[in-house]
C-alpha cells in the first residue's frame, strides 16, 4: 500500500514482466512520480489468448489498479493495447490511459529514412495490425512488414536474453526479414523484446534501427501529466510491485529488466 506522504501513483500493467522495460523508462523520465506496477504473471502470455479473454483480463486489472487510487494508466503491453484500448477507455472515460502502440509508431516514422518499417510482436499484436494502422496514419507512404515472434516472450521471461538459444531463435524469425523487405527500422512491438535487443540487432545488422516504444511512451505520459495538471510536486515517491503469481520468479527476472536487483518480499501477490 502507498503511504500517505507519497503522491498518487501512475498505474502500469503488463501480462508479465516485460512491461518493466516501460516502467524503467518512466522512472528515469519522471523522478518525482510514484508508480504501481502490476504483472499478470498467472495468465501470461496474453499474445496467444483471444481478444475477448485479453479484454476481460485488462478490465479486471484496471479495476484493481483504480481501486488503489491511480491517477493515470499506462498499458505496458502491446497485445493489450492493440485489442483492448478502446474498450478500456469506454469503461473508464474519466481515467487517462496511454498505450504503447502510438508512441512506438511515431518513433518508427521519425526514424525511418526509406519508409520501409518492420514490426515484430506476439501473434495477437501482429494480427491486430495496430502498428500498421498507426504508422500509415502518420506516414501514408510507408510500407509495413510484420513478423510474429512468439518464442521471444518466454525467452525474456526466463531471462535467456543472450547466448546461443536467443541467437538461434532470432535468426529463425528474422534472418530473411531485412534481405527480403529492405527495412531500415524495426519496431520491437512487445515490451519483452528490448532485453533481447542485442540478439535481434546481430541478426538484422547495424543499418537497421531498433525502436523501443518505452522512451517515447514516457514522453507521452509526461505530456499528459502536464496537460491535465496532475504532475507530482512531492519529493517522496513510492514504487510498488504487484503480481498475480510467483513473487520470487518476478523478482529474479524483473531484476534483469530493471537493471538492478528486486527483493521477492517487495512483490505483493494479488488475486484478480
Amino acid at each position: 500500500m502507498y503511504e500517505s506522504e507519497c503522491t498518487l501513483p501512475i498505474g502500469v500493467f503488463d501480462s508479465g514482466i516485460g512491461g518493466l522495460t516501460v516502467l524503467k523508462a518512466l522512472t528515469e523520465a519522471l523522478p518525482k512520480e510514484s508508480f504501481l506496477y502490476l504483472g499478470d504473471t498467472a495468465r501470461l502470455p496474453y499474445g496467444t489468448k483471444s481478444a475477448k479473454s485479453v479484454t476481460r483480463y485488462v478490465l479486471q486489472t484496471t479495476a484493481l489498479l483504480k481501486a488503489r487510487g491511480i491517477k493515470l494508466l499506462v498499458i505496458a503491453c502491446n497485445t493489450a493495447t492493440g485489442v483492448s484500448l478502446e474498450a478500456l477507455q469506454e469503461a473508464y472515460p474519466e481515467l487517462p490511459v496511454i498505450g504503447v502502440i502510438r508512441p512506438g509508431a511515431e518513433a518508427a516514422c521519425r526514424s525511418s529514412r526509406n519508409g520501409r518499417i518492420g514490426v515484430i510482436g506476439t501473434e495477437s499484436t501482429v494480427n491486430a495490425r495496430g502498428y500498421e494502422r498507426e504508422i500509415l496514419r502518420i506516414r501514408p507512404d510507408a510500407q509495413v512488414f510484420a513478423q510474429a515472434c512468439p518464442l521471444f516472450v518466454p525467452l525474456a521471461e526466463e531471462g535467456w536474453c543472450d547466448g546461443q538459444i536467443a541467437s538461434l531463435v532470432a535468426e529463425r524469425y528474422l534472418g530473411g526479414l531485412v534481405r527480403d523487405t529492405g527495412i531500415d527500422t524495426l519496431v520491437l512491438g512487445c515490451t519483452h523484446f528490448p532485453v533481447l535487443a542485442d540478439a535481434i540487432q546481430d541478426v538484422v545488422g547495424p543499418d537497421v534501427t531498433l525502436v523501443d516504444s518505452a522512451r517515447t511512451t514516457a514522453e507521452f505520459v509526461q505530456d499528459m501529466l502536464e496537460r491535465r495538471d496532475i504532475c507530482s510536486t512531492t519529493k517522496e515517491r513510492c514504487l510498488t510491485f504487484l503480481a498475480t503469481d510467483g513473487a520470487r520468479r518476478f523478482a529474479r527476472v524483473g531484476g534483469v529488466f530493471m537493471h538492478h536487483p528486486l527483493d521477492p518480499a517487495d512483490v505483493e501477490i494479488v488475486d484478480l
